[in-house]
């Protein structure tokens, strides 16, 4: 008795080892379509309209803005941006980026998302910036 029960637990160990399941052609071929998020007209279209805003509404003499700043935010599914961050940091830094986030938003034209398989995504986008003012921090 104790061999036949000994004999059916190590079929059933065995037959449960050897059954592995080969992939489907479509689980084996998972193609992923990306399409990162543009602005109509490319990124210098973008950097005109907001160098337009900053222009039109801020007052760059506060800052002591020259050089290249990296502009990373983030773009929604609905084509809005958010959670803006620029680097390299500046004097008034918190105010500096709370006027560029209001220049943002006062940019009508919405960006096309970026898409995976057909369907908008949330992404990170990261743009170069370079500001020249007369103003000149000399702390």
């Amino acid at each position: 008795m104790k061999k036949s029960i000994l004999f059916f637990f190590l079929c059933i160990f065995f037959g449960g080892i050897s059954q592995t399941q080969n992939p489907t052609p479509t689980q084996n071929s998972s193609v992923v379509s990306f399409q990162k998020a543009e602005f109509p007209g490319g990124d210098n279209a973008y950097k005109n309209e907001l160098f337009k805003m900053i222009h039109g509404y801020i007052d760059m003499s506060k800052y002591a803005v020259n050089g290249v700043f990296v502009f990373s935010f983030d773009i929604d599914v609905d084509g809005r941006t958010k959670n803006l961050s620029v680097s390299p940091k500046v004097k008034n830094s918190e105010m500096f980026i709370e006027d560029m986030l209001f220049c943002m938003k006062r940019i009508k034209t919405k960006w096309k998302p970026a898409t995976e398989n057909g369907i908008a995504v949330k992404t990170n986008y990261k743009i170069k910036i370079n500001f020249i003012s007369d103003h000149f921090d000399h702390d």
